[in-house]
């Protein structure tokens, strides 16, 4: 099964590159640690006590995935998918594509700095948004291409080809 781990570059707008990709499953469990560990923060906060760890999960996944609204639309040879990233770059996203699905990756860290005769005020804060969708078609990872434009990421795939029929002859 082949998979595409595509990065936009800044200078190339719309130009993709070819990355090792990621295990999916290294993949999700990066995301579930860091969800573990906000949610103990989120236990820790609050005193801890017992019932209440199925909230700290849900405030500890809201806060660390934001939402990503997506539209897929397909046509005769390819599979077209918008997706809402206000406030990031093209260096800021990577997408991996996979010939039944696609997942958007992308974390901006914003500074902010103020210094006084005194004192010195920083702030950082991150941004990350995470989205994986099945697709509904298969397609070539290989040829896909992306490309960023007011917030929205537009991911054009091309469709796989149809599995080809095969003839039995009797002898």
């Amino acid at each position: 099964m082949a998979t595409a781990l595509v990065n936009q570059k800044a200078q190339g707008k719309g130009q993709l590159s070819i990355a090792k990709p990621m295990s999916i499953f290294e993949e999700m469990d990066q995301w579930m640690r860091r969800i573990e560990e906000r949610a103990f923060s989120l236990f820790q906060e609050r005193g801890g006590g017992n019932g209440f760890a199925l909230g700290d999960w849900f405030k500890a996944e809201h806060e660390l995935l934001k939402p990503m609204p997506i539209r897929v639309e397909e046509t005769d040879n390819e599979v077209i998918v918008h997706a809402e990233v206000p406030g990031f770059e093209a260096k800021e996203l990577s997408i991996r594509a996979e010939p039944d699905s696609i997942s958007v990756r992308g974390k901006a860290e914003k500074k902010k700095s103020e210094k006084g005769a005194k004192e010195s005020y920083s702030e950082i804060s991150t941004n990350e948004v995470y989205r994986a969708i099945s697709l509904p078609a298969h397609v070539n990872p290989d040829k896909a291409n992306a490309h960023l434009e007011k917030g929205v990421l537009e991911i054009r795939l091309a469709k796989a080809a149809p599995p080809k029929t095969v003839e039995i002859k009797a002898s």
